[in-house]
């Protein structure tokens, strides 16, 4: 266990992959397991997949670390034919690399594994996309961290789409779901200016956070400003700006942006949020952006989900954010 196939990785619990030649194949079909026997294959992957299964680092109960393990079983439920696009996503070479390690009851060891993981995707996988699904908000942090490590001379920056702003102050309850975005502008991995939060609404953040968001120079658009727009326009504006300011975008879906009506499997989902057609949108074009060099999914438990339609609506954000990587590739 301690070789697979690099450390601070555990083999995903179960593959549905039967490696059967499939000529119209589903989402489990397709995605295959890594070929630990062969490593000069690692490289030609297009995109990578690492579950995260934490979620003691949330300030509120959860069971985001049974996320994971949901989607793989969600797979089952879609095809790799995208109608929308005409694009079938089954001509990408994607792998399920597993989940972290996690220590029982270390929240620190937990984040550090995180982060060694992310580096080891740099070293191992350095051509290929890392898609990682937690888990809680705090896991942005640690990967960012570790790709920051592994590629010391990029600027970096973030494009968010959540309801908070996820700006609490590390000393209150150390590292948590509540803390990412603090954390990488105080640990100076990030610049507040590289920073695009898209979703923030009604009565959910408090105002001290809004002003250190302002001292910092920190970017946002309200989902009511975001309507008003239209998300198309407001997704494409971001990008084009961090884009003349970074070398890399790291994307992060939190899923409690979601409205609580089409999110019952998000905790902190609430009244006023996004809609789900407005968030596969906005993953799609950001998956296009030649920058973009990572993304997450995260705060979402399946154990208060309603009909997996939650865990459903993830695995289809998923899918949108790899339709816009096609449609990048094909440009």
């Amino acid at each position: 266990m301690s070789n697979y196939p690099y450390p601070m990785l555990n083999p995903p619990p179960f593959m549905w992959n039967t490696k059967k030649e499939i000529t119209e194949p589903k989402v489990h079909e397709w995605i295959q397991p890594l070929d630990d026997q062969d490593s000069a294959k690692w490289t030609h992957y297009d995109a990578v997949i690492l579950g995260v299964p934490l979620s003691r680092s949330s300030i509120s109960a959860s069971s985001a670390s049974e996320n994971p393990e949901a989607f793989r079983r969600a797979w089952k439920s879609f095809t790799t034919y995208n109608l929308d696009e005409d694009l079938d996503l089954s001509e990408l070479q994607v792998a399920d690399l597993g989940d972290v390690r996690e220590h029982v009851t270390d929240i620190s060891i937990c984040h550090d594994n995180i982060k060694e993981a992310m580096k080891a995707i740099q070293t191992h996988h350095p051509d290929s996309l890392p898609i990682m699904i937690g888990g809680d908000h705090s896991i942005t942090a640690m990967l960012i961290k570790g790709y920051k490590e592994s590629h010391p001379s990029e600027r970096i920056g973030i494009l968010q789409l959540d309801t908070h702003f996820d700006l609490r102050d590390l000393t209150d309850n150390g590292p948590s779901n509540g803390t990412p975005i603090r954390n990488l502008l105080e640990s100076k991995v990030i610049n507040g200016e590289d920073v695009y939060n898209i979703g923030l609404h009604g009565f959910f953040n408090a105002r001290s956070l809004k002003q250190y968001a302002d001292e910092v120079g920190l970017n946002y658009i309200t989902m009511k400003q975001a309507r008003k727009k239209g998300i198309e326009r407001v997704i494409h504006e971001a990008l084009a700006e961090l884009e003349t300011k970074v070398d890399k975008i790291y994307l992060t879906v939190d899923m409690d942006v979601l409205d609580i009506s089409a999110g019952p499997g998000a905790p902190a989902s609430t009244p006023g949020g996004m809609y789900i057609h407005e968030l596969l949108e906005a993953v799609q074009l950001v998956g296009a952006s030649n920058k973009v060099c990572a993304m997450d999914i995260v705060c979402l438990d399946p154990t208060k989900d309603i009909a997996n339609a939650t865990v459903k609506t993830g695995v289809h954000v998923m899918l949108s954010f790899l339709t816009g990587y096609k449609l990048r590739q094909e440009l």
